[in-house]
């Protein structure tokens, strides 16, 4: 299951945009969702 979710990581660090550099309280819905999903994938990779 961590293979999976390390596989994830690399795919949602090409695909994915990067927010790093936006203000997280003036993000749209949809960029926050990115930012959770792209948080609990790396979580879970390094568990």
């Amino acid at each position: 299951m961590k293979k999976l979710f390390k596989v994830l990581a690399i795919v949602n660090k090409v695909l994915l945009p990067k927010v790093s550099n936006k203000d997280l309280t003036k993000l749209s819905k949809i960029d926050q969702l990115i930012v959770a999903y792209r948080y609990w994938v790396t979580k879970n990779s390094l568990n």
